[in-house]
């Protein structure tokens, strides 16, 4: 497993057994989970962690587990992973995912340079990040990256008529 470089104030590393209970409980936060279809039970918590790790066999990279060097407290996480869904099907997509208590410290995005980093690295030429159209906050995290708006598209897991539905594209080269 290949891992992004720490940045000072963070280490993005492997999942531990012992990372389960506090992912269960960031993914059932209703605030995290403001821009998603709900908040996942434990049941789904636990088959996602399982996803996750088993992406980390099958590609040189994934979602890492995010931890402040500080006080070694599991913010949540932050990778990239290979996009399975019709229209943008084997992009690498960066995505993050922080428990609420650590938005508005820029974590983020430091985790998601080194994560840009690591991809440029790996021979990944390009990246994207996705998001409901609503989600500002994502949205600047792209900006601050450096990512380009390229677009808008409908989300193909969501229905008809779902307020989230609606998804800016961001796009960065990573050379």
């Amino acid at each position: 497993m290949i891992f992004p470089a720490p940045t000072p104030r963070l280490v993005l590393r492997a999942w531990r057994d012992t990372d389960l209970g506090a992912f269960t409980a960031m993914n059932a936060d209703p605030r995290v989970m403001e821009y998603f279809p709900a908040p996942l039970t434990p049941e789904q918590s636990l088959a996602f962690f399982e996803r996750i790790r088993d992406e980390f066999q099958t590609e040189a990279f994934g979602l890492y587990a995010v931890e402040r060097i500080s006080d070694r407290l599991l913010l949540g996480y932050t990778g990239l992973h290979r996009v399975t869904f019709d229209g943008l099907c084997g992009q690498i997509e960066i995505g993050w995912r922080l428990r609420a208590d650590a938005w508005g410290n820029g974590y983020a995005a430091e985790a998601a340079r080194s994560c840009l980093a690591l991809a440029g690295k790996l021979g990944i030429d390009e990246v994207i990040a996705f998001t409901t159209v609503g989600n500002q906050r994502s949205q600047r995290v792209m900006q601050k990256l450096g990512m380009d708006c390229v677009g808008h598209f409908n989300h193909p897991a969501l229905p008809e008529g779902d307020p989230l539905r609606r998804h800016v594209l961001y796009w960065i080269g990573t050379k």
